[in-house]
């Protein structure tokens, strides 16, 4: 099988390494904002911001070729940011000549009218006679340790129940397992809610670390806990609003994928350095590096959820979420998060 990736950030390119062990040819391609980091793959033999090599049959290529990889593709990878899915719809739209099974690692919601998960904003942009029910990818699933072939689980969820057995079984090796669903709205708005809580839970390392303390048993685990708690509830609210089922956020795409965040994704890291009172812009300088400037999706979608929330919810349904806002935009007290009931 030829798969292309579009997008070749730490997922995009973390993917390969599943896909390119079950023997198909990759072709890791790229947004024209990836420049510096296909050229540092190009130089080196791995990503920037990953630190693990490539395997051998992974091509890294630049935006320009992204027509060709689309054309000989018989599989699909979007790794593009949520951000990226306008370019990646586009480019889509303009060089599919026939209909192609799409996964997304891309998280994310976006109001389109309404608040939608993307594999709908993303199927509905394209032609009807190239128009494929993307498969959602949600779970917990770091990729650092996916690149490094460490044991992850996962969960492709879709409309078309024979698109998700297919990429489930040529992608699904020892090191990647699979399981599918057809609850896509659960999975996705339970894979974009994770990062703006993962950012809350994470608050409560750097308060911690901010009085002085070091790690151990003894630090704020209570406090991250009873944030930890109240985001799977309010995970579940929205996604049941969405057209989700409840139990799903209780699975490998709610609760797992939040758990593994928790552990040290980009949005725990940005938690504790505004725990540690850092600013927005300045925990955002601080992460980020010239080859790898980074993407904190968990902010996004606190300002799209908040922005846009569907009628049948209130603020006061989303209560952590909005605190979270508060910190992330208003300049209220990282502590804020917590809030005994």
């Amino acid at each position: 099988m030829n798969v292309a990736i579009l997008g070749a950030g730490m997922m995009g390119t973390a993917i390969a390494t599943p896909i390119a062990d079950r023997g198909h040819a990759v072709r890791l391609v790229g947004t024209p904002l990836d420049g510096a980091q296909v050229d540092a793959m190009r130089r080196t033999g791995e990503h920037p911001g990953l630190g693990a090599r490539l395997p051998e049959a992974v091509l890294p290529e630049l935006a320009p070729s992204v027509a060709d990889a689309i054309g000989a593709a018989d599989a699909i990878v979007l790794g593009v940011s949520s951000a990226g899915i306008g370019w990646a719809a586009d480019v889509l739209a303009r060089h599919l000549s026939r209909p192609v099974p799409i996964a997304m690692v891309t998280k994310g919601l976006q109001h389109d009218g309404a608040l939608r998960i993307l594999p709908d904003v993303l199927g509905s942009r394209l032609p009807e006679a190239v128009r494929a029910a993307p498969v959602a990818i949600g779970g917990p699933c770091i990729a650092g340790e996916l690149a490094r072939r460490r044991p992850s689980a996962v969960v492709f969820a879709g409309r078309d129940p024979r698109a998700c057995r297919r990429l489930a079984d040529a992608f699904r090796g020892p090191c990647y397992r699979v399981a599918t669903s057809d609850d896509p709205a659960g999975v996705c708005t339970s894979s974009a809610l994770k990062n703006a809580y993962a950012t809350a839970v994470g608050i409560g390392a750097g308060l911690h670390e901010l009085e002085g303390g070091i790690p151990g048993s003894v630090a704020m685990h209570n406090f991250e806990a009873a944030v930890f708690a109240q985001a799977l509830v309010e995970m579940t609210r929205l996604a049941v609003v969405l057209g989700g089922r409840p139990e799903t956020a209780a699975g490998l795409a709610g609760a797992g994928d939040l758990f593994v965040t928790c552990q040290g994704g980009r949005s725990s890291r940005l938690g504790r350095l505004l725990g540690l009172g850092r600013s927005l812009a300045d925990a955002q300088r601080e992460m980020s590096t010239p080859d790898c400037p980074v993407t904190l999706e968990g902010v996004e979608i606190a300002a799209v959820v908040v922005r846009d929330l569907p009628p049948a919810l209130a603020p006061e349904d989303l209560p952590l979420l909005h605190r979270l806002h508060a910190v992330l935009f208003e300049g209220a007290a990282p502590a804020s998060v917590f809030e005994c009931p």
